[in-house]
């Protein structure tokens, strides 16, 4: 019998205050006995980001080998956005799962067990890290980015006809057959690949959709977070586009 692999797939775009302390816990974080392949992607990052990257790659030989983990590294030239980048990221994936790990520890790596669960006892297809269902720890931050994710989720839900509490999660865990079966469809090349996936993903049928509580460590904009008010409205059109045409 084959080792069961997890691919971490980690989009990053200018992370050097990050991205040496979240690929320590990624590296070092428990995946149920799953091996680890970690692809990053850097999106085309302008900072030290790609420079720490090599040489944490390179410091951390001996250890990766010994714990037979795989990386898998893409520096991209220009800035494309999340979507794109996840989507490449999805497309060198070869898990079993396939799990996403933002770069920035919003998302804790202790969560890998709860998340990936639901995949070994109940055969999910999907799982969802609702920062909402959690009795788990999260930073308290901003009123107005709350209340549009729950109108944006409602919304959603209306159209897909699923019962999720947090579509803008970045906690967004697949098998890997279903997750590269729909790579190369997906458009969305920013923010708005968090409904798009939601969206083709209900449109998959007999699928087993899971949620899961998780920690949350939200960022200020003074601390990096980059998404804006205007992708709340852009994500009210990708909605009604990836779920009515």
């Amino acid at each position: 019998m084959k080792n069961k692999i997890v691919s971490i797939v980690i989009p990053v775009y200018n992370e050097q205050q990050y991205i040496e302390k979240v690929l320590k816990k990624v590296i070092t974080a428990n995946t149920l006995g799953y091996q680890k392949e970690i692809i990053i992607i850097d999106d085309g990052s302008t900072d030290q980001t790609p420079r720490l990257i090599r040489k944490f790659i390179s410091q951390h030989t001996n250890q990766l080998k010994a714990k037979k983990t795989v990386f898998i590294v893409k520096f991209k030239k220009i800035n494309e956005g999340k979507g794109a980048t996840l989507k490449t990221g999805f497309s060198l994936s070869s898990g079993d799962i396939v799990l996403i790990q933002d770069a920035d520890l919003e998302y804790s790596t202790n969560d890998y067990p709860i998340i990936m669960e639901p995949f070994i006892t109940n055969e999910a297809d999907v799982v969802f890290g609702s920062r909402l269902l959690s009795g788990q720890s999260h930073r308290v931050l901003y009123f107005w980015h709350y209340l549009a994710n729950i109108a944006l989720t409602v919304f959603s839900n209306i159209l897909t006809n699923l019962n999720l509490t947090d579509i803008e999660t970045g906690s967004k865990s697949f098998r890997g057959e279903i997750i590269r079966s729909i790579c190369p469809l997906l458009k969305s090349k920013k923010f708005g690949i968090e409904p798009e996936l939601v969206a083709r993903i209900a449109k998959i049928k007999k699928i087993k959709i899971f949620e899961v509580g998780i920690q949350y460590n939200g960022r200020t904009y003074q601390e990096g977070k980059k998404i804006k008010n205007i992708d709340g409205i852009k994500a009210i059109f990708e909605i009604i586009r990836f779920n009515l045409f």
